[in-house]
């Protein structure tokens, strides 16, 4: 297989209707920019979906921070960089970096993924896969200039600001709750007036287990220390209304 570049740069529009009254992108499809970003770099290179799920494994996201000055625009074009910084046997973190055509760059991201047997829904060793052939296109030298993800703590006996059930549009290809639809339904704990005042700075989210259609899912909201910084919480409970967490996440507004 031919050797790539380590950095994949991919590029995007922001499409009228992905975009909020405020004419532009909505965080949630930024995000899911970010993973499409994600999968086309690790196909490309020879260890992605496209490969794993013929030996019966598959990427999970763990860990995604967004950070950014400004959002694009309608009809804007814009690119992705992508790139893994480190990979170990159970984990690999990979940064993002999104840019206009102009070079303008309304931010960056972080990342972290875990290898998943599709059986077990257990944790894989990455390394193993084709002689640990991401270790060729670890790149260290590039610049993401945004911190890791914070810790998110909520006080105990908290009540659930919402609760919604999950149906056929939440469910993704690995077969869980998609990853993007979390951020969309935490985004919609505040309401327009809210957005016509403020807009989101940071965005963290730690997925802590996999939910399912048909799990309703909580939503815990707490303030941080400034009435613009949140933290929330998302648990789901089944038939047996065993309640248990599925995520945790940090909104930064300005």
């Amino acid at each position: 297989m031919e050797k790539l570049s380590k950095i994949g740069r991919y590029e995007f529009l922001a499409e009228p209707f992905h975009c909020d009254f405020s004419n532009h992108l909505f965080m949630g499809h930024l995000g899911n920019h970010l993973l499409n970003a994600a999968d086309f770099h690790s196909n490309d290179r020879g260890y992605g979906m496209n490969y794993l799920n013929t030996v019966n494994k598959t990427w999970v996201l763990s860990r995604l921070a967004i950070e950014v000055e400004d959002m694009p625009k309608a009809y804007d074009k814009f690119f992705v960089e992508t790139w893994v910084d480190s990979a170990l046997r159970s984990f690999t973190s990979r940064n993002f970096k999104i840019v206009g055509e102009s070079g303008h760059v309304y931010g960056y991201g972080k990342s972290v993924w875990a290898m998943i047997d599709l059986d077990t829904r257990h944790p894989a060793d990455i390394l193993a896969v084709r002689g640990g052939l991401i270790t060729e296109y670890i790149e260290t030298e590039y610049p993401c200039p945004i911190e890791k993800s914070s810790r998110v703590k909520l006080s105990v006996g908290t009540t659930p600001m919402r609760s919604i059930d999950t149906y056929y549009n939440d469910v993704d290809i690995n077969g869980h709750i998609n990853s993007v639809k979390y951020i969309e339904h935490i985004l919609d704990l505040w309401d327009v007036s809210w957005y016509k005042q403020h807009r989101i700075k940071r965005f963290e989210i730690a997925y802590v287990a996999e939910s399912h259609q048909g799990d309703r899912l909580h939503f815990y909201r707490e303030g941080r220390d400034s009435d613009t910084d949140f933290n929330v919480r998302i648990t789901k409970s089944n038939r047996d209304s065993e309640e248990v967490e599925v995520c945790r996440c940090r909104v930064q507004f300005v």
